[in-house]
């Protein structure tokens, strides 16, 4: 071990345990959250609007407060953008992190002093947590990459504005500056291909031990070095490689791929940022699903998900939720956010402590026959497919066929883009057909009654989905392609990268 993993042992054994008290009382941790949240807010223009004081209870609270997303919200952050001070938080943010909107175009989230230490401790805690339960910190001791956005930033009213990824860059501490990869420079620029064809340049030589990134651009970054290097593994470039740290999309599906590309299975630990706040980490190499960041100046709520476009939607706090329920997520900050609707949809696996799983987007399902598939549905059939077999695939989205081009009966239409295509591309896909019925009990029955036909694959070119991203301006950084839409708008734009395939 090197002196940084040796110094910062007792350190990261300390963190550890305050992981494990406050987890061990999440509804306690929860309950002391909120009484300073609504301290804190009393005095503020949105306090004052909704008529909150540092008494106000949680019951008050849901019938005072209405769920917001970013639109409902906006009125509010146009206020700050304008440079007001107190108007969601005391002050004025530090930063605004600047995202891309559906409905909403870029939106601006605030990130205050207070909430400064949710996302950068956090992801810290969770690095550190895992050393103290493996006793590995070797990864301390050389390189680490994060492959993120711009740290290029810009100011809105005299508040630093950038992605948040970006605005991360600043926040990394001096001890580790000196171990941060790629250069300022590199990270800086905007074409993503260039950006990684930098980024192999800068690392190929390093002793890089631990890599950052979302995986399916980790793994564009994995076959560039290989190119290069004329190596046949990671593992061959990068000797001392032990840690791999992803968020934003299921590692499973990519999962065979990355870890042959890099030679062997090294550990990984799965994080929960947004821009919103950074909301679980795994702290677990051996339990699923992530815990709750209940200690955090985040407050959380969870809507049953078949009621949250309801006008009255029940609204429970974490001492309510059961296990197995898809849940909306709302969120509570000391970032300014109130009943704010982040979008996304989790169950919960454990409550001692309390661990979930991301199962989708709000926006982001299928129910155009009434069988409301969700992302987590269809992330978990692909797998059960998949198992046990060489199938291997780049990536994949799934959308409704509702009025098919030859007539019939109308189906779930997957698109594909495969390593290699399956010896029995008609099998593969009745195994795919037969897991979704084991996932989602309303489209089994809309087979079995004949309303719909079996899923479809349409296998894709190689390099489709990098293609389309990059058409769409989305190509690298922090941007993932949707598992499954309800409409045809990703479909019909990935038919120019259709595969010809004659089906039997």
């Amino acid at each position: 071990m090197g002196w940084k993993s040796i110094l910062i042992r007792p350190f990261a054994s300390k963190i550890a345990r305050d992981i494990q008290r406050w987890s061990g009382d999440a509804t306690g941790a929860q309950k002391q959250v909120f009484q300073t949240l609504m301290r804190e807010v009393a005095p503020t223009a949105f306090g004052k609007d909704h008529q909150l004081q540092a008494t106000t209870s949680y019951e008050a609270y849901r019938q005072q407060v209405p769920i917001r997303d970013y639109e409902a919200l906006r009125p509010y952050i146009d206020r700050v953008l304008a440079g007001e001070e107190h108007v969601l938080w005391k002050g004025r943010p530090v930063y605004l992190a600047k995202t891309s909107g559906t409905t909403s175009g870029v939106k601006y989230i605030p990130i205050t002093r207070d909430s400064l230490p949710n996302h950068f401790q956090t992801a810290r805690n969770a690095l550190f947590n895992y050393y103290a339960q493996t006793g590995k910190g070797q990864w301390m001791d050389g390189k680490m990459i994060f492959l993120s956005g711009s740290p290029e930033l810009g100011k809105t009213s005299g508040i630093l504005t950038g992605r948040l990824s970006g605005i991360a860059n600043h926040m990394v501490p001096a001890w580790l500056k000196g171990n941060q990869l790629p250069s300022y420079r590199t990270n800086c620029i905007e074409d993503w291909e260039q950006k990684v064809e930098a980024i192999v340049a800068e690392t190929l030589h390093q002793d890089m031990r631990l890599i950052s990134g979302i995986p399916p651009w980790v793994q564009m970054y994995y076959e560039r070095l290989l190119d290069r290097s004329g190596k046949k593994y990671i593992k061959d470039i990068f000797p001392h490689y032990s840690m791999f740290v992803y968020g934003g999309v299921n590692f499973e599906p990519y999962r065979s791929t990355l870890e042959e590309l890099v030679g062997k299975r090294i550990d990984s630990v799965e994080t929960y940022p947004a821009s919103e706040g950074f909301l679980a980490f795994q702290d677990s190499q051996s339990e699923p699903g992530l815990l709750l960041n209940v200690h955090s100046g985040i407050f959380f709520e969870f809507v049953p998900i078949e009621e949250i476009f309801q006008d009255n939607p029940t609204r429970i706090s974490l001492e309510e939720v059961e296990i197995g329920v898809n849940y909306a997520l709302l969120l509570t900050s000391n970032a300014g956010l109130w009943a704010y609707n982040l979008g996304d949809t989790v169950r919960f696996v454990s409550k001692k402590p309390y661990r979930i799983v991301v199962t989708g987007r709000i926006k982001h399902f299928i129910s155009a026959f009434g069988e409301h598939v969700i992302g987590k549905e269809v992330e978990e059939a692909f797998g059960m497919a998949t198992a046990g077999s060489p199938v291997k695939v780049v990536e994949f989205t799934v959308a409704p066929q509702v009025s098919p081009p030859g007539g019939g009966l109308p189906y779930h239409e997957w698109f594909i883009e495969f390593e290699q295509l399956p010896e029995d591309l008609s099998a593969f896909e009745q195994a795919l057909d037969r897991a979704m019925m084991e996932q989602n009990i309303y489209y089994h029955d809309l087979i079995e009654g004949k309303i719909l036909r079996p899923a479809v694959i349409t296998p894709l070119q190689r390099d489709a989905f990098r293609n389309y991203m990059k058409k769409e301006g989305k190509l690298g950084g922090q941007n993932k392609v949707p598992r499954l839409s309800n409409d045809r708008k990703i479909a019909d734009e990935l038919m120019a990268y259709k595969l010809s395939w004659r089906r039997d």
